[in-house]
């Protein structure tokens, strides 16, 4: 383009040369530094450590929900265990506390706790109560803190219910068997009684043989 050395030196003449020089000097530097800047910055990308996300993260903690689950649950497996430590007067007492507000609870902590001492009593009756209770715990939106503790219990009581009914049959059905057997007992007194009075007759004594009379001579 400027191989006419009259161009060249024209252009020498007015300064135009060694501008035109300059800025190819600028273009071939920025060229030659362009593409080792952008390799350095993609190794430098590549480099770079994936996140951990679990570390940024840091150990998972209970929600809000949980927290107040767990305790509620604490709570009561507590109160539970001081109930199987103390004596039936002292559970009796406890019932009659828990319970003397009105006849049956409202309170959902009230209602649990009545039916765990009510269950220590080892009687159907306080059992079946107990079961009532856990029933209205579970309808009560306002006790989930509750609610799988007391679904817990009321599978428990269910099968013990059961094993309880099933005992009392079974009570029912020896004390059948035992009035069968004091009848049964009565009546073969009875029949020795009888027997006795009828060995202990003395025997009657024979009657004397007749005399013959012999008839008269003529």
């Amino acid at each position: 383009m400027f191989s006419n050395p009259d161009c060249l030196s024209r252009l020498a003449r007015t300064g135009l040369l060694a501008s035109l020089l300059s800025l190819a000097a600028a273009v071939l530097s920025a060229c030659s530094a362009g593409p080792s800047s952008h390799a350095e910055a993609a190794v430098g990308r590549a480099a770079a450590p994936a996140p951990v996300l679990a570390d940024r993260a840091g150990p998972a903690q209970p929600s809000q929900a949980e927290t107040p689950t767990k305790d509620a649950a604490e709570r009561m497996l507590a109160y539970a265990d001081r109930l199987r430590q103390l004596p039936a007067a002292d559970i009796n007492q406890e019932v009659a506390r828990l319970g003397e507000a009105s006849t049956s609870p409202t309170s959902p902590t009230a209602q649990l706790q009545l039916a765990l001492a009510l269950s220590q009593l080892r009687q159907l009756p306080e059992l079946i109560r107990a079961q009532e209770l856990l029933t209205r715990l579970l309808a009560n939106p306002e006790a989930q803190a509750l609610h799988p503790l007391a679904r817990l219990l009321a599978a428990r009581y269910g099968e013990q219910r059961r094993l309880e009914e099933q005992l009392d049959k079974q009570a029912q059905q020896l004390r059948e068997l035992q009035r069968r057997l004091d009848q049964t007992n009565d009546r073969l007194e009875a029949l020795k009684a009888i027997e006795r009075s009828l060995t202990s007759r003395p025997a009657a004594s024979a009657p004397a043989p007749a005399r013959r009379t012999r008839p008269a001579t003529p």
